[in-house]
């Protein structure tokens, strides 16, 4: 029987296999076998290294993107409701996706110092516009019908929101979650880099100084190994278990 995760499992053997094959076939300090990465990894997980930073990094990943999902949802369902909020902020929005995440960073440590809160920040900002867009489109897709049959029905706000607006919206707010996700871990990195002294971004900034690709290859692959755990276990058995309405 063809099984998706098998599937999956066998595509990492085989790229896990040519990593292997070309690394021992070039021989170069720019590229580690798998081997000797995984070595790594396993040497700097029962250190407490890697759990140590990767944690810090994890929570700052948690809340960011906490604030930067409800911040974004509350503004993009707001735009897409008032015609006349989304002709005035348009230009805003514009102008703060096309702002390159660098230069934010930068600001905020040059504002607000070399602070946590300030590495928050930044990564809010470049966040909060990518979520106000998609939720933003979501929302102007809502289908006037079925809000009018909780209007003619009374449904009153909160059951209105339950179980019209929130069904229509869901597939755009995991659209962003998951972009989010994706986004908000490598903005994390570039702060940890700039303005902290701990943090996934940090370390590999250190290895970095040191040519130590190895072990930059290993902190990468745990973060990996962490966004996909997130993605399996959380966002998805959320999304099946959301989305039984349509059933």
């Amino acid at each position: 029987m063809n099984s998706p995760r098998l599937n999956a499992c066998i595509s990492v053997v085989l790229l896990l296999a040519f990593w292997q094959l070309l690394a021992t076939s070039l021989k170069l300090q720019a590229l580690p076998p798998a081997t000797e990465v995984l070595k790594q990894l396993v040497m700097v997980t029962e250190n407490g290294q890697l759990p140590y930073h990767l944690g810090i990094t994890l929570t700052r990943l948690i809340v960011s993107f906490s604030l930067s999902m409800i911040i974004g949802v509350l503004i993009g369902i707001g735009l897409g409701r008032q015609p006349i909020l989304d002709q005035f902020f348009d230009q805003w929005l514009l102008i703060l996706l096309n702002i390159p995440a660098l230069v934010t960073i930068i600001l905020c440590y040059l504002w607000f110092g070399l602070t946590e809160a300030a590495a928050i920040l930044a990564v809010v900002i470049n966040k909060v516009p990518n979520v106000v867009v998609t939720i933003r489109e979501g929302t102007r897709a809502l289908d006037t019908r079925l809000l009018e049959m909780a209007d003619s029905y009374r449904f009153g706000r909160w059951k209105t929101y339950r179980h019209v607006i929130w069904p229509q919206l869901f597939p755009y707010l995991m659209a962003a979650a998951r972009t989010g996700l994706a986004l908000i871990w490598k903005i994390i990195l570039v702060v940890e880099l700039l303005g902290c002294s701990n943090g996934m971004g940090y370390q590999i900034h250190l290895f970095f100084q040191l040519f130590d690709v190895t072990s930059i290859l290993a902190y990468t692959i745990a973060f990996i190994i962490v966004i996909q755990l997130i993605e399996m276990f959380i966002l998805k058995p959320l999304e099946q278990r959301a989305s039984t309405w349509r059933q």
